[in-house]
């Protein structure tokens, strides 16, 4: 069997992602023919062009202008409106700067320039701005695809996948199909490892499916398993949409298995962790192993990935010397290949992962490697890192970390030796309380005195933490960001995230012992992505959450910090490069000077408008109400029930204005009068 494995977008388009390339290796070590293409990178490649974006530019005047004609305005046509001014001053820069930025991110000089790096990814930003607006309601990133009811149900999976809503059908059709059809592939698996990637994948799948009707479509990955694993019958098989199964859990001997009872013709029913449809029940699947022996594994294959195409000067590798979470207590956490918590540990020889770092960087040119895994136990680490210095291996890399006592100062500078530039630590909180309750096992000061020592040594130390953990208060939540400003000269870079409640987790499971009145789903919400709960009492007060906020922004004023996967993000390619070169601190140390992120070639753009965008803004906080009435009140979800409550909100009427659109900044009204929230709406 021929096998194609292709991984969609959104995602990380700086480096490969690990999960194609380790299936590769594992089948082609078992005489399987395999195609592995990272759709993720090319499809924004092909995407970000000047020809492209110079479509994309005149399509949002086509349509501004079709709206700006209206007599009036209803609810989401405000949206879009606003949606398309707001991108306007964008679109017309975008076309002209869009290679020298990507060819800035590829410039062995020009990406250590902070200015000249900062207006690439200013541009970039621009960029899918851009095609967010003229594809709205998409809201496109590095790391997100979101749409109101993409991922609601399945006929909002087929209406997101037709080519109008779909920025990279063109890609697909023209590129994708050709090269499966070429290839003759017999099976086309999706690797699906992120929740952004849930909608392309399906829109993938459908067009793959139409064109090339023989092919066996598949998917896997973590974004898949833990979506199909919660299902059953009816509502199983309407999940599988265009794919013909499912590999759930890790892939390589589900997947090898797939094949041969395809190539055998025997019923994929008898396949352990495959989905498959069936006559009776709809779907089902046979529970089998649910984890590898990772010593048993190949080193990931990256050979017939583009990896000229990555948006950077250097090409990062992932690889995995251990699968798993060596800790695997904490309450918050569902992730990787597991039905709750994370999956057991396991952990490759020591002289294993040498041996396939030292061929990885022959073999490719590199010696960044990025070691891609839950949390490896700190002892391990140390060992790896003096078989390194035993080998005389000249590598450098980065990994995620949970803080623990035994990474003393000594230990700390025998990982630097070895060529380690940062650890992203889990703090998660500075909270004795909280930690607690997270069942963190490792104090405060335990994870204070981990960052001493990786900053002493010359490591940069990286911190991840969140907010909002069930039952905190406002005062723990800003125990936590004092903790991160008392270490403001150790930490390299931070992220402060939020909670986000998900089905796997021991708070989703038992929910009473933090805090939780209730969880529940929304009616309509066929896939059953979204999980909601009631507090037994409120946390925080709006007034406390703004002011967690508000001295948030203050204390990011100390580091460049950016959003994934940029320079300035924890665990990123850009940001490992980045302290290769400059070190640990380079971050903090251009905090006190702004960079240029202009938008080269930008002009200003000044034209008339019949509808005033500033009144079309009223209808932001409007979708804000709309939503918290589903999700809160009427706890349902899907088009009918949201279009009956936008169709009783006032259209906007005419009140023309001249306005002023230039790139990175919002529209400026320059003459017409400023609207009230009453003038802006019908009476």
């Amino acid at each position: 069997m021929r096998i194609a494995l292709v991984y969609p977008p959104t995602c990380d388009p700086t480096a490969p992602y690990l999960a194609v390339p380790m299936l590769t290796g594992f089948l082609r070590a078992n005489g399987v023919e395999v195609l592995p293409v990272d759709a993720n990178v090319e499809a924004f490649d092909a995407l970000l062009t000047p020809e492209r974006m110079g479509d994309l530019r005149d399509r949002l005047e086509a349509r501004l202008g079709e709206l700006d004609r209206r007599p009036a305005l209803p609810h989401t046509d405000q949206l879009e409106y606003l949606a398309l001014a707001r991108a306007r001053g964008d679109a017309h820069a975008v076309p002209e700067a869009v290679d020298l930025a990507k060819a800035t991110l590829r410039s062995a000089d020009a990406f250590y320039d902070p200015d000249a790096y900062a207006r690439a990814v200013a541009t970039l930003d621009a960029a899918l701005g851009v095609v967010s607006a003229t594809h709205h309601p998409l809201k496109l990133d590095f790391t997100a695809y979101r749409t109101p009811f993409g991922l609601t149900s399945m006929d909002e999976i087929a209406r997101s996948s037709r080519p109008e809503h779909d920025p990279f059908d063109a890609w697909v059709q023209q590129t994708l199909v050709p090269r499966l059809r070429d290839a003759r592939a017999d099976i086309v698996g999706l690797s699906v490892c992120f929740p952004g990637q849930l909608q392309p994948a399906y829109a993938f799948a459908r067009k793959i499916k139409e064109a090339l009707p023989g092919a066996h479509v598949t998917c896997g990955g973590p974004g898949v398993t833990q979506l199909l694993l919660r299902l059953s019958g009816e509502r199983l098989a309407r999940a599988l949409g265009p794919f013909d199964s499912a590999c759930l859990f890790e892939g390589e001997h589900t997947l090898l298995a797939l094949a041969r009872a395809l190539d055998e013709g025997r019923p994929l029913r008898d396949v352990p962790n495959v989905v498959a449809r069936d006559r009776l029940m709809g779907a089902r699947w046979t529970p089998g192993h649910g984890m590898e022996d990772l010593k048993a594994l190949p080193a990931p294959d990256f050979d017939g990935l583009p990896l000229d195409a990555y948006l950077a000067p250097a090409l990062v590798l992932p690889y995995d010397p251990t699968r798993g979470c060596y800790w695997g207590k904490c309450t918050f956490c569902h992730y990787g290949l597991a039905e709750v918590g994370t999956a057991a540990y396991r952990e490759r020889a020591v002289e294993t992962i040498v041996a396939h770092l030292a061929a990885l960087g022959a073999r490719h040119g590199t010696r960044h490697f990025y070691l891609s895994q839950d949390s490896v136990a700190p002892k391990t680490l140390v060992k790896m890192a003096q078989a390194i210095l035993d080998a005389g291996l000249d590598v450098r890399w980065a990994t995620d970390l949970k803080p623990e006592k035994y990474l003393t100062r000594e230990r700390a500078d025998v990982l630097r030796r070895a060529g380690a530039v940062a650890c992203a630590l889990g703090v998660e909180s500075a909270s004795p309380r909280v930690l607690g309750l997270i069942d963190k096992g490792a104090p405060v000061e335990v994870v204070s005195d981990v960052i001493d020592h990786l900053a002493s040594a010359g490591v940069a130390a990286e911190a991840m933490c969140f907010t909002d953990f069930p039952t905190e208060t406002h005062a723990e939540a800003v125990e936590t960001l004092d903790f991160l400003r008392a270490r403001r000269e150790a930490l390299a870079v931070y992220i402060v995230g939020e909670f986000g409640l998900t089905h796997g987790s021991l708070v989703a499971q038992t929910p009473e012992r933090f805090g939780i009145d209730e969880v529940f789903a929304l009616e309509g919400d066929e896939l059953g992505l979204g999980l909601f709960f009631v507090p037994r009492e409120p946390w925080k007060t709006d007034a406390e959450r703004a002011d967690v906020d508000t001295r948030l922004s203050d204390l990011s004023r100390g580091w460049t910090l950016r959003s994934y996967p940029w320079a300035g993000a924890v665990s990123t390619a850009h940001t490992i490069l980045q302290y290769d070169r400059f070190g640990p601190g380079v971050f903090r140390d251009r905090a006190a000077r702004r960079p240029d992120d202009s938008i080269p070639g930008a002009s200003t753009i000044e034209r008339g408008l019949r509808f005033d965008p500033r009144a079309a803004e009223h209808a932001e906080a409007r979708e804000a109400e709309i939503w918290a009435t589903l999700v809160h009140e009427e706890r349902r979800v899907g088009r009918d029930a949201y279009e009956r409550l936008a169709r009783s909100l006032p259209p906007l009427r005419p009140r023309p204005v001249r306005v002023r659109f230039v790139a990175g900044a919002a529209p400026a009204v320059t003459s017409g009068r400023r609207p009230s929230h009453a003038t802006s709406a019908a009476r």
